[in-house]
C-alpha cells in the first residue's frame, strides 16, 4: 500500500462537493503500487515518476484521468474523452460514492491496465498540426500574408494547434473572422494563444 500524501489530505478536508467520492476513489488508488503526489491541484497518482492517474472534480460530476486512457482496452465502455480534440487522456466518470463502490472491481482492472502501460513505456501517438483543419477564413489570411504564414510556422506545434482550434470553434463565418483578425498581432509576434 502506497502511503499518504498529507496535500491530499488537506486537499480532501477542504473538499466540500466531492469529499465521499474523493475518499473512495483515493483508498482504491492508495490499495495500489501508485505513488501518491498532488498536482496541478489535484491528487495524481504516478509510477516511477510518471503520471497514471489524477482524481478530480466538475459541476456534474467527479472522475478518474487516465493520462495514456486512450492506449487502455476498454471492454466495459466507460471511458470518455474529455472532448472532440482530446488526444491521449480519458475518463471514468461518477456521480456517487455508491457507483464508485460498486465499480472498485473495474476500477482496479483500469488502474492495473493503466500500470502496465506505463510500465511498458508505451506512448500516445498524437495527431501532428497538419491533421488539424484550418478553417478557410485563417487559410486566407495565410496565403496573402507571406509574414504571417512564416510567423506561424514558427510556432510551436502545440501553440499552432491551439489557434487552429481556436479558429475553427465557432459556427459563424464572422466569428472566425473576427477571432483571426484578433490573433493578428499575436501570430506575428509569435506568442501562443495564451502567452
Amino acid at each position: 500500500m502506497a502511503g499518504a500524501n498529507p496535500k491530499v489530505d488537506e486537499f480532501l478536508a477542504s473538499e466540500k462537493k466531492w469529499r465521499e467520492e474523493f475518499t473512495r476513489l483515493r483508498e482504491i488508488m492508495l490499495d495500489s503500487p501508485l505513488s501518491e503526489e498532488f498536482k496541478w491541484g489535484k491528487p495524481c497518482y504516478t509510477l516511477e515518476n510518471g503520471n497514471v492517474v489524477l482524481i478530480h472534480g466538475f459541476k456534474e460530476y467527479c472522475a478518474l484521468l487516465f493520462f495514456k486512457g486512450a492506449l487502455l482496452k476498454d471492454p466495459k465502455g466507460i471511458l470518455v474523452a474529455q472532448s472532440d480534440n482530446t488526444q491521449a487522456t480519458r475518463q471514468i466518470r461518477f456521480t456517487s460514492a455508491q457507483e464508485i463502490a460498486k465499480m472498485a472491481p473495474t476500477i482496479r482492472a483500469y488502474v492495473r491496465q493503466a500500470m502496465d502501460v506505463e510500465t511498458a513505456g508505451l506512448k500516445v501517438n498524437f495527431k501532428q498540426t497538419k491533421d488539424f483543419a484550418c478553417p478557410e477564413e485563417f487559410q486566407t489570411r495565410l496565403d496573402q500574408q507571406p509574414a504571417l504564414k512564416a510567423a506561424f510556422e514558427a510556432l510551436t506545434p502545440g501553440r499552432q494547434r491551439a489557434y487552429l482550434l481556436h479558429f475553427s470553434a465557432p459556427k459563424l463565418a464572422k466569428t472566425r473572422i473576427s477571432r483571426v483578425e484578433k490573433c493578428l498581432p499575436r501570430i506575428l509576434a509569435r506568442k501562443g494563444l495564451d502567452d
